[in-house]
């Protein structure tokens, strides 16, 4: 005999399911990042290729970024943009996935030079852009041309009030250090103290501790500040809008940094997370990507669809000669962090 009760539970017990199935699918993916870092509209191409929508939550420096994945112990991200000294400290807490064997396809347009630059990077993430830090400056408001650290560290009187540095203890010191002629990853304990002291000194000529914002409040553009520590192709976006606006790696050095992609160990949609990574790795888009940041990308098959005047952009893509003072940054001991983290935020304070 037809049992229409039973039939009406198993209906609504199938939709049941099938509302779970597609609450699962339509999860969208979480991407800790910059701000500013991403073309939205990149975004959107990817949910509409793939019904997968990501969600981007910002830091605004890398002890920020730090600091969110120790209080969350890893979790609530599925992608995190990540740099190459900490992607060592990321795995010994557990908190990245390995990159899947095989790789997605399109990881072979990678650089090699990149991938392996940190002992875990080739490992555990893939390059997404690599530039340096240096100094931008308001050509028309200083009487001569800023081309050192020691321009701002040690400052003409015009500057007083008008230099910005970044909300980042690390980058700051490494900038003091590289004003006295030393190595950014010393050790020393003697040249620690002198850019500490050198950074209290300099302090009343500072207007803020924040990055530079990109829109049009930016004081780099309204005039409030002169001289901002910047990356480089941040400040080719400012200079967009103004161009007096000018950057320069000072010649003392600066960092070289490298932007890596990472999966997070504790996601749930591991294999969605490599597909957008893989996605952004297409020749295609990454070369988009890289004018619309202009950063130079480590994807080998874009830099083929790059024009010539973008590649010869030596902010964009330094030489060898501009880069011969500059580092990577290393590990440091976890007293000296935790000393320079209590200077600097004295300062900041």
């Amino acid at each position: 005999m037809f049992d229409y009760l039973e039939v009406k539970k198993i209906f609504f017990f199938l939709c049941f399911l099938s509302c779970l199935h597609v609450q699962a699918e339509v999860q969208p993916l979480v991407l800790l990042n910059w701000a500013d870092y991403m073309d939205p509209e990149i975004l959107a191409k990817f949910s509409q290729q793939t019904g997968i929508e990501v969600k981007e939550v910002y830091f605004d420096s890398d002890e920020g970024r730090d600091e969110l994945m120790a209080t969350s112990s890893g979790k609530g991200y599925d992608l995190i943009i990540v740099n190459g000294v900490a992607i060592e400290q990321y795995t010994k807490q557990n908190w990245l996935q390995a990159i899947p064997s095989p790789a997605p396809n399109n990881f072979s347009h990678i650089d090699l030079n990149w991938s392996e630059a940190f002992p875990s990077s080739k490992k555990y993430a893939v390059p997404f852009f690599w530039g340096t830090l240096g100094i931008a400056y308001r050509s028309d408001l200083v009487t001569s041309p800023i081309t050192q650290w020691h321009d701002i560290f040690q400052p003409k009187e015009e500057l007083k009030g008008k230099i910005t540095l970044m909300n980042s203890a690390r980058e700051v010191i490494a900038a003091s250090l590289k004003s006295l002629g030393y190595s950014t990853n010393t050790t020393d304990k003697k040249e620690f103290q002198q850019a500490i002291k050198l950074m209290q000194q300099q302090a009343p000529h500072v207007n803020s501790y924040n990055y530079i914002d990109l829109d049009e409040t930016s004081s780099l553009l309204t005039g409030e500040t002169f001289a901002a520590m910047m990356y480089s192709g941040d400040a080719l976006t400012l200079q967009e809008v103004n161009e007096n606006i000018e950057y320069v790696l000072p010649k003392e050095g600066g960092n070289i940094w490298i932007d890596y992609f990472a999966v997070s160990a504790s996601s749930n949609q591991k294999d969605n997370a490599w597909k957008f990574i893989n996605f952004l790795n297409q020749p295609k888009i990454a070369a988009h990507l890289a004018e619309y940041l202009y950063y130079a990308s480590p994807n080998k098959a874009a830099r083929k669809l790059l024009d010539e005047e973008f590649l010869s952009d030596k902010v964009i893509f330094p030489d060898q000669s501009s880069l011969k003072n500059s580092e990577f940054f290393k590990p440091l001991p976890p007293r000296q962090l935790k000393k320079l983290n209590k200077s600097f935020q004295q300062l900041v304070n």
